[in-house]
């Protein structure tokens, strides 16, 4: 009978670091890589106006989460109303640029300008959005609509 030959453990250890780099390309990597780091923290707020302008794109979608995520809870009923009396109609949304025309400690007015083209029945009919102004809060950090004048 053959007697197996015992391997030490130390044999299966790999090296802390395989690879080294030189202590000078270290130095030249070291804030390269801080510099993505730091890229990678959190995004700046969005502003008033564009959350108004997602607000109209998630209307023009019929995407009642997002309405319902960009609205305050006491304009989202009114919000998912609005979403309601475009669910038979095909609708785009043409031109839509929107900006903020004024500033209230957390709340802000915006104004945009386009329209959403409604069709039922090969009948477009559209909706001038420059019509309205949304009052626009800050809650929780983040920009919500709470109204429309």
């Amino acid at each position: 009978m053959k007697r197996a030959t015992l391997i030490p453990p130390s044999a299966f250890r790999l090296p802390l670091f395989a690879f080294r780099l030189p202590l000078p390309a270290f130095r030249l990597l070291l804030p390269v890589f801080c510099l993505l780091l730091s890229a990678c923290g959190t995004s700046p707020s969005v502003g008033p106006e564009k959350t108004v302008e997602a607000y109209l794109n998630a209307l023009n979608a019929k995407d009642a989460t997002r309405l319902s995520t960009l609205s305050c809870a006491d304009w989202e009923p009114t919000a998912l109303m609005e979403l309601d009396s475009f669910q038979a109609v095909s609708t785009t949304l043409e031109g839509l640029s929107c900006a903020q025309t004024g500033t209230d400690g957390d709340k802000a007015l915006v104004v945009c300008q386009g329209k959403i083209v409604a069709s039922y029945n090969g009948e477009l009919q559209s909706f001038d959005l420059s019509a309205r102004a949304y009052t626009v809060e800050k809650s929780t950090g983040e920009w919500l609509v709470c109204g429309a004048q």
